[in-house]
């Protein structure tokens, strides 16, 4: 029997694998471009040795991933791969300068201190969720990114101001508006029953951030590389947001039924039996 939920739940985290497969793939084509760190990976210190061969390999290893993802058949494999290399970067990179530096700005309370780390983080658990984990850690990571972000947009409001489009009225409403979506979203990640409300909102609003601000600021600025990465940074964050959203995770719909399919966040519904 053909079952609606399920086939709308298979594409639409189709549709977010697909998204954090292009946002991985022209990630790591900018890295192989410019020989330089873009945002979808932390920054690695300038003493690193050969840092920019590091980027360039890991740079390969971003495209060969992302074409994976969008192929399907192998995206099980390098959802594991990202998902670790992020983590293990956060954990190398990210965590030791925020030990060593804790008072810079503000105590703890350095805009990027906490926001580049809890980005990576998030984005490790959306590979994770390709790779077929459960959701439970990588919605948690993602609700922590977004109440962050939308405290920041109160703390640092007119930077966040500065961002809005100009043709856009109220700029410093919808500045304050966006932080107030952004840590509702991240708290209702946290709630079970909100779940794929607050995942499915938070996926649109990041979505259309791309659209109306960072493909514009990328077109306006070409020849700066962060604003371009930014396009497929905040892509790949709309798309964890969107396969949190599905009652029933599906990471590869091409594979056959019974072959190592994600287990399911919702129990097994009741049995009809035959008419004979």
């Amino acid at each position: 029997m053909f079952d609606a939920t399920a086939d709308a739940n298979s594409k639409a985290f189709s549709v977010g694998r697909a998204f954090f497969g292009v946002a991985t793939t022209a990630s790591g084509v900018m890295q192989l471009v410019t020989w330089d760190f873009v945002r979808l990976v932390p920054q690695w210190p300038a003493w690193v040795p050969a840092r920019s061969m590091w980027a360039c390999a890991i740079g390969a290893i971003l495209v060969v991933a992302g074409l994976a993802m969008l192929l399907g058949r192998t995206a099980r494999t390098a959802g594991a791969v990202v998902g670790a290399m992020l983590l293990v970067m956060v954990l190398a990179l990210c965590l030791p300068q925020l030990v060593a530096h804790p008072s810079i700005e503000r105590a703890y309370l350095r805009g990027f201190m906490w926001t580049n780390p809890l980005k990576a983080l998030a984005l490790s658990g959306g590979a994770a969720l390709i790779s077929g984990r459960r959701r439970e850690v990588p919605r948690v990571l993602l609700a922590a990114f977004l109440v962050v972000c939308g405290l920041q947009h109160f703390a640092y409001n007119d930077f966040v101001t500065a961002l809005v489009p100009s043709w856009i009225p109220a700029q410093r409403f919808w500045a304050y508006f966006t932080g107030v979506a952004l840590i509702g979203g991240g708290a209702g990640l946290l709630v079970p029953r909100a779940t794929r409300l607050a995942a499915t909102l938070s996926a649109g609003m990041v979505f259309l951030w791309v659209l109306l601000l960072h493909i514009p600021r990328a077109i306006a600025g070409p020849r700066h590389a962060f604003e371009t990465a930014g396009v497929f940074e905040a892509l790949a964050l709309s798309a964890v947001a969107l396969m949190l959203s599905v009652a029933q995770p599906v990471c590869n719909p091409l594979e056959a039924p019974g072959r190592g399919s994600a287990p399911s966040d919702t129990p097994p519904g009741p049995t009809i039996p035959k008419r004979s």
